[in-house]
């Protein structure tokens, strides 16, 4: 008898859900009812997620292809981010968003960076420059016709990252033979394989003075 008693009262683990689920509603449903209207209604027009995405937020002046901006946000945002959803600057792709292909490439205060490994908190009063700022209105950038005239493309893809790269290969003096230029702009993955074409058009430019 002691035995059939004991397994009668015998909690299951549906039970005990069942009884958590009862608590949370209910705690859930007299919070609502205790409280205050304005904190209701400031639930209802979203103030409480506005507070919030303030107080997570921190400032951002930054100039992004000679136009200044000030802005405010999250600190785990990168670069990349920022640029292509903040800013709407989608010509900056984001591929493997590891560092690892160099699709989302672009020079910040002159330098060439991977944007989707740099925090846009970290880059105050930087000057970035993505492949919609080289060129001049209709006019393509000397790196921008080579690579067209060169077939230093296929499906695109990877193609800004590759320029952006191409110019920093150049200016940072690492374009004085093929093996050298092919060296330098390894960090950038084309899987097309145009890499030849890619690397002709970087010596026509280099060759040609054309660099601005």
């Amino acid at each position: 008898m002691a035995s059939k008693k004991t397994n009668e009262n015998k909690v299951t683990p549906e039970d005990a859900n069942s009884r958590r689920d009862f608590i949370k509603k209910s705690g859930l449903f007299t919070a609502l009812a205790l409280a205050p209207p304005s904190l209701v209604m400031a639930s209802e027009n979203k103030w409480d997620e506005k507070i919030a995405e303030y107080l997570e937020t921190v400032p951002l002046s930054i100039e992004v292809n000679g136009a200044k901006h000030n802005l405010n946000i999250e600190p785990r945002t990168t670069l990349l981010d920022l640029l292509r959803e903040q800013l709407q600057l989608t010509g900056t792709k984001k591929g493997c968003d590891h560092g690892q292909c160099g699709a989302c490439t672009v020079h910040v205060d002159g330098i060439r960076i991977l944007s989707c490994l740099s925090l846009a908190s970290m880059q105050q009063n930087a000057k970035v420059v993505t492949i919609e700022g080289l060129s001049s209105g209709k006019k393509l950038h000397p790196m921008q016709e080579a690579f067209i005239k060169n077939d230093g493309f296929q499906c695109g893809y990877c193609t800004p990252g590759q320029i952006m790269s191409g110019i920093a290969c150049i200016k940072e003096g690492h374009a004085n033979s093929r093996e050298e230029i092919s060296e330098y702009m390894s960090g950038n993955i084309c899987r097309c394989g145009a890499y030849h074409n890619i690397v002709d058009a970087i010596i026509e430019v280099k060759e040609g003075g054309k660099l601005i």
